[in-house]
C-alpha cells in the first residue's frame, strides 16, 4: 500500500504550516487502533465476520433524484461502487474490510482517489497505525496517517471516507472498544480453563512410593522417567505398569476447574449484545423475522452511514442540489419465506408496483426479455381518470 500511495500522492501539494485540530471536547483528535486484540477472540471475530459478510452484500449505487423521479447515474461511478473500487479489490472486499475496521476500531477510513476534474477513480481502504487531524492556516481539515512501515501520508479530510461507531467523547473520532475488554479477557480465561481441564483429565496424578532407599538424584531420575512414560497426554490408555519396587497411589483430582455451559453462554451473549446481533445471525440459523430485525438494527444503519458519507465526499454541494447521491441497499426479500414472497407479489403486483423482472428477482428467478414492463389490473385505475370517469357519467345522465 505504501508504494501505491507514493504514486498516487506525487501531484498533491500539502501546506507546510499545520497545527493540531481543536475540537470542542477538549481532547486531541488523535486515533490509534484499539490494542485489546479483540479480533483474536474467536467469539468476537465470528460475530464481526457475520456482520461484515452480510454488509458486504449491500449494493452501492449512484442515483439522480429529480421531481420525485429516480434514475441511475454515472455508469463508471457505479462500476467503482459495485464491481471494482480499486485494482486490487472487489466491491465485496472493500465493504467487508471497512465494516471489519468499523467494529474493531470504531473508526473506518478510506482514501477517495479523484482525477483532476474531481471525478472518483478509486476507493482505497486505510489501515493506519495512527491518525491525527490537522488544520492549515486557512482552517481546512487534514488527516495525517502513520502506517505500519513508518510511512506518513497527509490527505485532505474532504477526500477521506470516515465512518464512526460509539461516537461520543471525541468530536471527530469514535471511542475505543475498552468497554468490552473485560468480557474478552473472561472469554480467554474460559478457553484456557477448558484447555487446562482437558490436559489435566488426560494424565494420572498420585504419589509414587519406592520400597527401597534411593539417593535424591536417583529418586529424581525415577520420577522424571515415570512422568515421561505415564503422566502425559500421549498416555491415551491411562494405565501405569509397575513392579514390586514401587507403589503408586492415585489422587482424586477434585479441584479441576470446569466451565459451566451457562457461563460460556453468558459471555457469548455479552459480546453479541455489544455488537448488536444475536447468536442465530452468527451461526446462520435465523428466521425470517430475526433476519429482518438484524437488517433494520445493524445493516441499515451501516447503509445510511456509508450513503451519507460517500454522497458528501464524492459530490459537490451543487451536484447534490441537482439530486446526485449514493445509496446502499439490498434486496431485503431475498431471505423471506416463499409464502411471504408470494403474498407480497399477490398483493402488490396488481397495483403496478413491480415490473415482471423485479418480481422474478424476488423469486430468485432469471429475468426475461421485455420484463421491464409493469402489469396492472384493470380493477385499479388512476385517481385523476376515475374523477374524469365520474364526471363523464354525470354528463351522460343529464
Amino acid at each position: 500500500m505504501a508504494n501505491v500511495f507514493k504514486s498516487l500522492l506525487k501531484r498533491k501539494q500539502t501546506p507546510q504550516q499545520m497545527e493540531r485540530a481543536e475540537v470542542m471536547s477538549g481532547g486531541p483528535a488523535y486515533f490509534t487502533p484499539f490494542s485489546g486484540n479483540a479480533y483474536e477472540s474467536d467469539i468476537y471475530r465470528a460475530a464481526v465476520d457475520a456482520i461484515a459478510r452480510n454488509a458486504a452484500k449491500l449494493r452501492g449505487t449512484h442515483i439522480i433524484t429529480m421531481e420525485r423521479r429516480r434514475r441511475t447515474g454515472d455508469s463508471n461511478l457505479n462500476r467503482i461502487l459495485q464491481v471494482r473500487p480499486n485494482p486490487y479489490m472487489t466491491a465485496y472486499d472493500l465493504l467487508y474490510k471497512l465494516v471489519t475496521h468499523y467494529y474493531l476500531h470504531n473508526n473506518a477510513f478510506a482514501f477517495l482517489q479523484k482525477d483532476e476534474r474531481g471525478n472518483l477513480e478509486a476507493i482505497w481502504p486505510l489501515r493506519p497505525r495512527a491518525m491525527e487531524y490537522l488544520t492549515d492556516p486557512t482552517g481546512e481539515l487534514y488527516c495525517k496517517f502513520l502506517f505500519a512501515g513508518g510511512q506518513t501520508v497527509m490527505l485532505p479530510f474532504k477526500e477521506i471516507f470516515v465512518v464512526r461507531r460509539h461516537f461520543n467523547s471525541n468530536d471527530l473520532l469514535g471511542d475505543a472498544n475498552t468497554a468490552i475488554l473485560p468480557t474478552l479477557d473472561l472469554a480467554h480465561t474460559q478457553t484456557a480453563g477448558i484447555e487446562s481441564a482437558i490436559k489435566s483429565g488426560a494424565t494420572i496424578r498420585g504419589i509414587l512410593k519406592y520400597n527401597q532407599v534411593l539417593s535424591p538424584e536417583k529418586l529424581k531420575q525415577e520420577k522424571e522417567a515415570f512422568i515421561a512414560d505415564y503422566l502425559t497426554v500421549t498416555n491415551s490408555g491411562g494405565i501405569a505398569v509397575l513392579d514390586s519396587k514401587a507403589e503408586y497411589t492415585p489422587l482424586k483430582n477434585e479441584g479441576n476447574f470446569a466451565v459451566d455451559d451457562k457461563q460460556l453462554q453468558a459471555v457469548k451473549q455479552k459480546i453479541y449484545e455489544y455488537l448488536g446481533i444475536s447468536e442465530k445471525i452468527v451461526n446462520s440459523s435465523y428466521s425470517e423475522n430475526e433476519w429482518a430485525a438484524f437488517y433494520e438494527s445493524v445493516l441499515e444503519p451501516l447503509a445510511v452511514q456509508f450513503s451519507l458519507e460517500l454522497t458528501d465526499k464524492i459530490f459537490t454541494k451543487r451536484e447534490q442540489a441537482f439530486g446526485n447521491s449514493i445509496i446502499f441497499e439490498a434486496n431485503r426479500l431475498q431471505f423471506a419465506s416463499s409464502e411471504t414472497k408470494t403474498n407480497i407479489l399477490k398483493e402488490l403486483m396488481p397495483f403496478g408496483l413491480f415490473t415482471v423482472n423485479q418480481a422474478l428477482d424476488i423469486l430468485n428467478l432469471p429475468p426475461v426479455e421485455d420484463g421491464d414492463r409493469r402489469l396492472q389490473t384493470l380493477n385499479v385505475v388512476n385517481a385523476d381518470k376515475a374523477d374524469q370517469y365520474q364526471l363523464n357519467e354525470g354528463v351522460g345522465e343529464e
